[in-house]
């Protein structure tokens, strides 16, 4: 009968998750010992690190799935944290042998969202556009790689949010359904952070190898304006990426939007399309279509002018959840849809699949 509920108890804690890393705190090994007596369970855990800012909830977590478990009326939990040989076999495990995690051979579709210029609503389209797919069910991580200029943390409510690390790995933060980092979360509000080129690389390298971000669908990232350091760097570690290139209906900023896609290609990253922002008479007409019309890419998306874009993104509450009947809403729910029904490109990858001897 122990031997029994036993096992109803271990199954019990397969179905409780980590909720930074996601995955199942008995594949994480975070189980180390179940025993029942009785309808006394007594159950040793083992969290990741001190001060695990999950710690509450896993453990309410562990209490839930035990005492639910039919014949254990009890539950003696012994809290502790892994030794530092067995974070380093967690780290190793879950990282895998993979350089770079989103290489050529990932399954992971990456899509960079670049611009000529600032001031075009690019990550508020990137951070809507992330939502946008998470809602439709796909695993979605963000990477900031806007290192002077980031915004994508407070425009996705996570202002003050810091990842968590374990060893040296890095657990992003996750809003409304998408995995977030930046180096905002880094640094204090009021700093300016002023780097140059070999600095820039190495924080989105480290953005794109230390942080964990799990099995992804799609990794977007929010490049800055221009065609300077970051886009060379994003280019020479993610040659595969696609790229989306924002630009205004303004004829004058046509040109601008030009060069960021024509940086993508000489790195052999492929253009995707074109996504209009702040559609209306205010900006002209045009510019769009210009910008499409040079690169041989369609228009995949026009996002008029929309007070409620702005609102969500003052409020860290994107559009796209917080007022869904709005034209600009409409618009980039329209974008994400079309982009996650492309799905991800296998041909010529290869699987993580070996043959098993007989």
């Amino acid at each position: 009968m122990n031997a029994e509920l036993e096992s109803s108890v271990r199954a019990a804690l397969s179905r409780v998750q980590d909720p930074e890393i996601r995955r199942p705190i008995t594949e994480l090994d975070m189980v180390r010992a179940v025993t029942v007596e009785g309808g006394a369970a007594a159950v040793e855990l083992r969290l990741t690190i001190v001060g695990c800012p999950a710690a509450d909830t896993i453990e309410r977590d562990v209490r839930a799935a035990v005492l639910a478990v039919p014949g254990v009326d009890r539950l003696d939990l012994d809290v502790g944290v892994m030794t530092p040989v067995e974070r380093e076999a967690l780290v190793t495990r879950l990282r895998g042998t993979r350089a770079m995690p989103f290489g050529p051979d990932s399954l992971t579709r990456v899509i960079a969202v670049t611009s000529g210029q600032g001031g075009v609503g690019q990550s508020t389209l990137t951070a809507n556009l992330a939502v946008g797919l998470a809602s439709r069910g796909l695993a979605v991580g963000l990477v900031d790689a806007d290192v002077f200029g980031f915004s994508i943390p407070g425009l996705l409510g996570l202002g003050g949010a810091k990842p968590t690390q374990v060893g040296d790995m890095i657990l992003p933060p996750v809003a409304h359904g998408v995995k977030v980092i930046s180096i905002g979360m880094f640094v204090e509000p009021s700093t300016a952070v002023s780097w140059r080129g070999p600095l820039l690389h190495r924080t989105v390298q480290q953005f794109l190898t230390d942080v964990y971000f799990g099995d992804l669908d799609v990794l977007l990232l929010d490049l800055p304006p221009g065609t300077g350091d970051v886009a060379i760097s994003i280019g020479q570690l993610l040659p595969h990426a696609e790229v989306l290139v924002v630009t205004t209906p303004q004829a004058a900023a046509a040109e601008v939007a030009e060069r960021s896609g024509l940086v993508a290609r000489q790195t052999g990253q492929t253009v995707l399309g074109v996504v209009e922002s702040m559609t209306g008479e205010l900006f002209g007409a045009g510019g769009g279509d210009e910008v499409a019309r040079r690169l041989g890419v369609p228009v995949l998306a026009r996002v008029p002018l929309s007070v409620p874009l702005r609102q969500g993104g003052d409020a860290g509450l994107p559009v796209v959840l917080g007022a869904p009947e709005d034209p600009a809403a409409v618009a980039l729910t329209a974008l994400a849809a079309s982009l996650a029904t492309r799905g991800r490109d296998l041909p010529g990858r290869k699987l993580p699949l070996s043959p098993r001897s007989s």
